[in-house]
């Protein structure tokens, strides 16, 4: 399903980014910190008001891509990147990874020897971005 899962702090750091190829690691990278600027856009155009919906929606499309984002309260961003040959996908398939995806986000957070701001490296998180990835 997924190729790519990242999650970027407030500060537009990444805490967490795995790829399904090794291979294209550093051209993930790229469109995932590409798509910061079209997440901020939206974000500034919302403005002060209090926005409940979290998922940003399709942020853009390469010929080989969609790249999709959702931020939460906190202005933790994630982004997912699924092939553009993947037409089955539907909007409400999107929303159900980015919700497994907060909620095992949350998990984290919560756990007492997690350090805010420090880069995720649970394990049990890993293996839930992995589920998501395989369309489980």
């Amino acid at each position: 399903m997924a190729v790519c899962v990242a999650v970027i702090g407030k500060d537009n750091s990444p805490k967490y980014i795995l790829c399904l190829n090794p291979n294209q690691e550093l051209q993930f990278h790229y469109r995932v910190h590409t798509s910061l600027d079209v997440v901020e856009e939206k974000l500034k155009a919302t403005g002060d008001r209090d926005v409940r919906e979290l998922y940003i929606g399709q942020l853009y499309s390469t010929e080989e891509h969609k790249i999709f984002g959702y931020v939460t309260n906190t202005r933790i961003k994630f982004i997912v990147v699924v092939e553009s040959s993947n037409t089955s996908l539907r909007d409400n398939e999107v929303r159900m990874m980015f919700r497994n995806l907060h909620s095992a986000y949350t998990d984290v957070v919560c756990n007492p020897f997690y350090i805010p701001g420090d880069p995720i490296t649970s394990k049990n998180f890993d293996n839930t971005v992995r589920r998501i990835m395989s369309g489980n």
